[in-house]
């Protein structure tokens, strides 16, 4: 059970900083809020596994600090390789009408 408030704690965190971060509007709306639930959840289960408890106080502060660093690098690299990404193509495509 707790796995499932994590991850939903997770999710509202990579929502929040969809709105906090620069660039939003070069990818979709539930990009950032999907990867840090994916990242809270393979956090939790892999430190489970190791033996930690799920009444402990630094599973959830890993488990959410994985959410938070997951949501931030999506936020920093995606938008840079789409630009890049956006230009080359125009450039090719502007080209070849020329």
């Amino acid at each position: 059970m707790e796995l499932l408030f994590v991850t939903v704690i997770g999710a509202g965190i990579g929502l929040a900083l969809r709105y906090l971060l620069p660039r939003r509007d070069t990818y979709g709306v539930l990009l950032l809020p999907a990867v840090s639930a994916a990242a809270t959840a393979i956090v939790w289960v892999a430190l489970v596994w190791v033996g930690w408890t799920f009444d402990g106080t630094w599973i959830w502060v890993a488990s959410l600090g994985a959410a938070v660093i997951a949501a931030v690098l999506t936020a920093v690299v995606l938008p840079r390789r789409r630009l890049q990404s956006d230009e080359s193509l125009f450039a090719r495509l502007a080209g070849a009408k020329a």
